[in-house]
């Protein structure tokens, strides 16, 4: 639109909603490199969270009224530093080593060598320290390193959110206790941490692959960082089969990305999945990781036999054409090195494709009535499409239903609903 005189107008500002999105969309991709930024040279998580949380803070109150920075992510690092800095000038005795930090901080600069050559891998390995239980390592860098909430992360084990909460509490508190200075451990501790690094990086790359909450199918950024994040390790310990193997995983289920959901987010199954828009670069390097965990291990391990099975997938000209048979094997040799309802539940779909649904039935009545997967979309899912394979359509529908309800992320939910509306 232009002025009576001429003049063009200046375009409006954008609407609050858009900048509080796009703020939204910067902290999700820029959060944990901030946090590790933070608490490479600071030595304190906690620390680290809370100023990046007040920088953030600061970007809300700012960006809506200036615009977002050109570069977010070193705008938002840079006001966490100062804050930092600020905040130790403030206090009126200093100790020797609060002064060297303050230093350290305000004359950083990227050019040290590292261990690690990657801030947020740092983060990750400096976060999984063995005075943390498993469930608490895994907890607390998802929270930082993958950005995600509670309930996310909550999701994803299957437990409340107030357990999760209460994981990443304590395992804030056992850190300060135990005195532990937020540093990268040195490569002879790696190993110790390597299956909890691990870890953490396949639940990022899965969060990517299917969300658990939200408004879409996938979070592809999520999933790429895992990836990027692997092949890091991948450098770091070239003769570790299970950096090799979870790599290959990955990238098995990362060859799909284009071909399973439309241009409008709408998510495509595997079934209706249009496999020449399977990215054959990435499955061949996925094969090429199995084969390079093969010949470094002795005997497949979890993440091994996941990707095997993702290879059967990826070979597969058709579902039909899929070895059911072998992807059946594998989930059983699986289930006794790795035992999960998730894992019993993958085998009794692939059971009903190998030998029929009444079989599969079987496998997840057993797991119903065990009380396995209580509360989880999962399993009256897989049920209601047993069922309807069966004709049993009443109780299929009821099935869905409920999955329906239970499921957190809104793309899941109108599948399963289009689902119900067919039966």
């Amino acid at each position: 639109m232009r002025s009576t005189r001429g003049v063009p107008l200046p375009p409006a500002a954008p609407p609050a909603a858009d900048i509080r999105r796009s703020i939204d969309a910067v902290w999700r991709i820029e959060s944990a490199r901030i946090v590790a930024t933070l608490a490479k040279v600071v030595g304190d998580f906690d620390l680290a969270e809370d100023l990046a949380q007040e920088a953030l803070a600061d970007a809300l109150v700012q960006w809506p009224k200036t615009g977002i920075p050109v570069n977010a992510g070193a705008w938002l690092t840079a006001v966490a530093k100062n804050k930092a800095i600020d905040g130790w000038r403030r206090r009126e005795r200093l100790d020797d080593r609060y002064r060297a930090i303050a230093h350290d901080l305000a004359e950083s600069t990227d050019d040290e060598w590292q261990p690690i050559p990657d801030d947020v891998l740092r983060l990750v390995f400096a976060a999984c320290h063995p005075v943390l239980s498993r469930e608490a390592q895994v907890a607390l860098t998802l929270r930082v390193v993958g950005g995600l909430t509670t309930e996310e992360i909550a999701r994803m084990f299957l437990v409340p959110v107030a357990t999760i909460q209460q994981r990443i509490v304590r395992a804030k508190k056992s850190l300060s206790a135990a005195h532990v200075p937020f540093e990268v451990p040195d490569p002879g501790e790696w190993p110790e941490r390597l299956g909890a690094v691990l870890g953490v990086v396949y639940l990022v790359f899965t969060e990517g692959y299917a969300a658990t909450s939200g408004d879409r199918w996938m979070r592809t950024e999520l999933a790429q960082e895992a990836l990027r994040l692997g092949r890091v390790l991948r450098g770091l310990l070239p003769r570790e089969p299970e950096v090799h193997a979870l790599l290959a995983l990955m990238e098995f289920q990362a060859s799909r990305f284009a071909a399973r959901e439309k241009p409008d987010g709408t998510p495509i199954l595997l079934a209706d999945q249009d496999r020449s828009r399977w990215d054959r670069a990435r499955i061949l390097r996925g094969r090429a990781g199995l084969a390079t965990a093969d010949a470094l291990g002795r005997g497949r391990s979890s993440y091994a036999l996941q990707a095997a099975i993702a290879e059967c997938h990826a070979v597969a000209p058709s579902v039909e054409k899929t070895d059911w048979r072998q992807i059946v094997l594998l989930h059983e040799i699986l289930g006794r090195i790795a035992p999960s309802p998730v894992v019993e539940l993958n085998r009794a779909v692939a059971v009903s494709m190998a030998t029929g649904p009444a079989n599969g039935l079987q496998i997840v009545d057993r797991l119903a009535a065990s009380g396995a997967l209580q509360g989880s979309h999962l399993l009256p899912s897989v049920r209601g499409e047993l069922l309807a394979r069966l004709g049993r359509l009443e109780e299929a529908r009821s099935e869905l239903v409920t999955a329906a309800r239970l499921a957190g992320n809104d793309r899941e939910r109108n599948v399963l609903l289009a689902k119900i509306d067919l039966l």
